[in-house]
């Protein structure tokens, strides 16, 4: 190695031999002030060992969204990354899809495919997406996913998820990636598990193990076995009453998928229970009740990326848990402006946020709102649904002028803002798989009333004067007079004594409603699964 050139020594000049020889000021010695340390934040430790999922589902958010299942789709995966999940999702490529995600998928391939009993084959495309940690991937194929709506009707929807179930695991394979999960969702990737353990036994994907949640237990996914077997091109021995069978002529999708399932989850620990009594069963209470030992139940979360009080900015006033009682009243009159009520803080306002639907318990508040309207109450209703609940509300509208306002649309901006300014928020419903509203209701300190069903009974605690705890008034019998009690009771609390009530918002607001709790739990089922 050459030596390095020594520099050539500068030679003092005149003026830096006058400064040289002048004598240097003494300071005085001070105390050595300590220098901040910059410490990096610590990592956060991930358990141990990772897990790989695949998601297959009809929907997800913000690709599309009809209800909580898409919600559920987008959440979810995002949560179990952080717990050391590696999450793939698998969607159909619905034209409805917004055209700046379509823009950025990726082709990853593509495929024919055998699919009907008769040999008939399909084009299968791959297109990815990722975003967030979580990688989407879209099943190609305008034949059956060119419609403006991810659902249409039976005999169009039939061959479409018949499709989408077996094309999702031709594509795993296809990208040999094989998961230690498949998690599939409601009775559109009912057939998942069906082709799994028969189709696909023998083939790479056939080593994975497979959950099904259920959604809402109302749908099933249900049409005459000869077309289901057609375009399933399942062997004949899974259409007995065991599986797939139902009745004498039909097939259940959603059947045949909770048979063949390793677990079957649903959104909350009581409708775990309820849907296995004749009531609530839909006619699957006997075969729930069979895979009872298979079946758990875990409540859904709400995404605080897409519900922050403190950091919406579709609000008047943003606010936090310390000064939720005061930027609420600002919250308040800004709706009561918008919409055209009378606008007064003091007054109760109930929020109504729901598809208008009987599910929901609407032919309940038709029953109430005259007596519930008494000169110190509000209501405002956001939804669409059933024409003859659109047109009672309407109706209401016009005769409660300034106490009633009737928004018969969706729009998430205006949920927001009751959200906000709403004092309670009413969920009355027959039942109730899990529920999102009052999740969200409570993050935003507004005060949930609910019926003892499904999520909601999972998740509000009624209120007890003597204690001062609880998150919200409840009832148990599917009764107008018993939900028009507890919207007095709540009106009592709120106007008779409101320091309890203010503790009570504070309480909801630091409440844990995240999707932190529920991953951890579906992570610990992953492993029990898989070990």
């Amino acid at each position: 190695m050459p030596a390095k050139k020594k520099k050539k020594e500068k030679k003092p000049t005149q003026k830096t031999v006058k400064k040289q020889t002048k004598e240097p000021k003494v300071a005085k010695a001070q105390p050595a002030e300590p220098q901040p340390v910059e410490t990096q934040p610590a990592q956060p430790q991930l358990p141990e060992p990772r897990r790989s999922v695949a998601f297959i589902g009809s929907e997800c958010y913000p690709f599309v969204k009809t209800g909580g299942l898409g919600d559920v789709m987008y959440a979810l995966p995002k949560a179990l990354i952080k717990q050391n999940c590696d999450v793939k999702v698998i969607l159909p490529r619905y034209k409805c899809i917004p055209q700046e995600y379509q823009d950025k998928m990726v082709y990853r391939g593509e495929f024919m495919m055998d699919l009907c009993a008769d040999g008939r084959s399909f084009y299968v495309g791959i297109m990815e997406y990722v975003w967030d940690g979580v990688v989407y991937d879209f099943i190609d194929n305008e034949e059956f996913f060119s419609d403006g709506n991810p659902y249409t009707n039976l005999i169009d929807d039939i061959p479409k998820f018949c499709f989408f179930a077996k094309a999702a695991l031709s594509a795993l394979n296809f990208m040999d990636w094989t998961p230690d999960v498949i998690h599939c969702h409601d009775w559109q990737a009912g057939l998942v598990p069906v082709y799994l353990r028969t189709m696909f036994e023998d083939t790479p994907v056939g080593s994975a193990k497979v959950m099904l949640t259920i959604h809402n237990l109302r749908f099933q996914g249900i049409y005459n076995i000869p077309t289901i077997a057609y375009w399933s091109g399942l062997p004949d021995y899974v259409f007995n009453k065991d599986a797939l069978k139902q009745g004498y002529e039909d097939a259940n999708m959603l059947k045949g998928g909770l048979t063949y399932a390793n677990m079957i989850t649903t959104v909350s620990n009581t409708y775990a229970g309820e849907i296995q009594t004749a009531f609530y069963g839909e006619d699957l209470d006997a075969h729930l009740r069979y895979h009872s030992g298979k079946l758990r139940g875990i409540v859904n979360g709400i995404d605080y990326d897409m519900w922050d009080s403190a950091k919406d900015e579709l609000l008047a006033a943003p606010y936090k848990a310390e000064d939720v009682i005061k930027k609420k009243k600002e919250n308040k009159k800004a709706l009561q402006e918008e919409l055209g009520l009378t606008q007064n803080e003091d007054l109760f306002v109930i929020g109504l946020i729901s598809r208008l639907t009987d599910q929901k318990g609407l032919d309940l508040v038709n029953a109430i709102i005259p007596e519930v309207i008494d000169g110190n109450t509000q209501v405002v209703v956001l939804g669409t649904g059933d024409a003859k609940y659109e047109d009672s509300f309407r109706y209401y509208e016009g005769a409660y002028k300034g106490s009633v306002c009737s928004n018969i649309m969706y729009d998430e901006g205006r949920a927001h803002k009751i959200y906000a300014g709403a004092d309670a928020l009413l969920v009355p419903s027959l039942f109730e798989p899990c529920g999102l509203t009052q999740l969200i209701a409570m993050h935003y300190g507004t005060v949930p009333i609910v019926r003892e069903t499904g999520g909601l009974k999972d998740t509000v605690e009624p209120y007890n004067e003597f204690a001062t705890t609880g998150n919200g008034f409840t009832f148990d019998r599917y009764e107008a007079g018993l939900l028009l009690d507890a919207i007095n009771r709540a009106k009592t609390t709120y106007f008779t004594q409101r320091m309890n009530w203010d503790d009570m918002v504070q309480r909801d607001m630091n409440k844990d409603v995240s999707w932190d709790n529920s991953a951890k739990q579906y992570r610990d089922l992953y492993l029990e699964l898989k070990p």
